[in-house]
């Protein structure tokens, strides 16, 4: 006697063929109930549709999970940022949202001074500014850049309080919409969990 199938595919293709034989000669093997196999394979066929279509439906289910996955990282992300930013005087302020320093940790140190900031391109009311990260081992890691400006209304006169322009991930930035006709000056702070460093150098330009 030949070895029952313990296979899925075999299992259909015996039984497939069983009905088939039963069909073709039902006299010889007169308690064959070709219906109950037909009605079985029938169930399990149907059975296999559904499957099939609940794992698409499952695949698209996780490619869509995954793509708003990552929407909520990347918008967290920026909201982290910008949080950090605006709470750079306090930063255990961030542990209120649960992104402040773990418990029993060290606060992380500041990030170095930036370098070399310059006026790489002017444009009408809008300029680019680029610089240099801090030396490597001075202070914590960079995580974010402030760029602040101050204004001298008056020629000769006194230069304003430094004000927040912008923020980057990256050493350089372009900032539009600029006052113009006026002496401006720009530096920047490099900022982390530690709160900002001290600003790098300034530089001056009228647009």
């Amino acid at each position: 006697m030949p070895d029952f199938p313990k296979r899925e595919a075999d299992l259909l293709s015996l039984a497939a063929g069983m009905i088939a034989g039963y069909a073709d000669e039902p006299s010889l093997i007169p308690r064959a109930d070709a219906a109950g196999l037909q009605a079985r394979l029938d169930d399990l066929h149907a059975r296999m549709d559904n499957q099939t279509k609940a794992q698409a439906l499952a695949q698209m289910a996780t490619k869509e999970k995954k793509a708003s996955l990552k929407r909520l990282e990347a918008f967290v992300k920026v909201q982290l940022r910008q949080s950090e930013v605006d709470t750079a005087g306090d930063p255990k302020t961030l542990a209120l949202i649960g992104w402040g320093p773990k418990a029993g940790s060290r606060a992380a140190d500041p990030p170095g001074q930036p370098r070399g900031l310059t006026v790489a391109q002017e444009d009408g009311a809008a300029l680019t500014l680029v610089w240099k990260a801090p030396p490597s081992g001075d202070g914590g890691r960079v995580r974010t850049y402030i760029i602040e400006r101050r204004e001298q209304h008056a020629a000769g006169g006194p230069l304003g309080e430094w004000r927040h322009a912008g923020v980057s991930l990256l050493p350089r930035i372009t900032l539009t919409d600029q006052p113009r006709g006026l002496q401006l000056e720009y530096r920047v702070h490099a900022l982390n969990h530690g709160g900002p460093g001290e600003p790098g150098n300034a530089v001056a330009v009228v647009l």
